[in-house]
């Protein structure tokens, strides 16, 4: 037995209803959809057949009608020619046409009547499934994106991907153990102690000095007259046995 028992049942469905109780959601949505194409493959089905029928019914109904007015022209001729007996069978024949012809129309009226409400059960069926695949497509991508985020985490849970990690950590504990072992070695050797100032300390020092030198030029630039005469630097002493050298100017008075 299907979901469904008739197309009413369809119609008057509540989707969310029938989805909360499911145990696979998205399985019971695709039988849910199975169905529903059935059903409206069947409803249009029966729709030819009941337009085919109300069209065979039109036709009936015309042919009854110009029928019962063939027979009372048939009449009228008859009383014109005086055969009042021939007009009566006429009328008869006209009569026979018209309940004929108001049967057809009854007949058809309900197979109208059929299909305007066969009309308005596709448009809703066909509703119905529009929204059923709407949600298929949204289960579906919530369970691929559900089992995309389940793949991932339990790769990033992994025990693998750990003990990997922990392995790493050891490599890197023994390289600075033995790192720590060679610096051992080199402490307390001659030169170790009072080590001298590696190439980069020496040349931020001489771009520290080169700074100074210029800030000092600019202030005595600044200062100019203001300044002390700088003092003149002594005489070097001269060698033993040699007599120092006369001033020039005491040399030439």
């Amino acid at each position: 037995m299907g979901i469904f028992s008739r197309l009413s049942d369809i119609v008057n469905s509540n989707l969310n209803a029938i989805l909360a109780r499911a145990e696979d959601p998205e399985k019971l949505i695709r039988l849910v959809i199975q169905e529903m194409e059935d059903t409206l493959v069947e409803v249009r089905s029966a729709a030819v057949r009941g337009i085919a029928e109300r069209k065979e019914l039109e036709r009936r109904v015309e042919t009854l009608k110009r029928e019962a007015e063939e027979w009372n022209r048939k009449a009228e001729l008859a009383l014109t020619r005086g055969r009042e007996d021939l007009a009566r069978g006429a009328l008869l024949a006209k009569t026979r046409a018209g309940e004929a012809a108001a049967e057809a129309e009854r007949h058809l009226a309900q197979v109208v009547e059929v299909l305007t409400r066969q009309n308005d059960d596709i448009g809703k069926l066909q509703a119905k499934l529009n929204d059923a695949k709407t949600r298929q497509r949204a289960l579906i991508a919530r369970h691929t994106t559900a089992a995309s985020r389940l793949k991932l985490r339990r790769t990033l849970y992994n025990e693998r991907i750990t003990d990997a990690f922990a392995r790493f950590e050891q490599v890197e504990r023994a390289l600075d153990e033995a790192e720590g072992k060679v610096e051992a070695f080199e402490i307390g050797r001659p030169g170790q102690g009072a080590a001298g100032p590696t190439p980069g300390e020496e040349f931020a020092q001489w771009e520290a000095d080169a700074k100074v030198q210029e800030e000092l030029e600019r202030m005595k630039a600044r200062l100019g007259n203001r300044l002390p005469p700088a003092p003149m630097p002594a005489p070097a002493a001269a060698p033993p046995g040699i007599a120092p050298m006369a001033a020039p100017m005491a040399a030439k008075s």
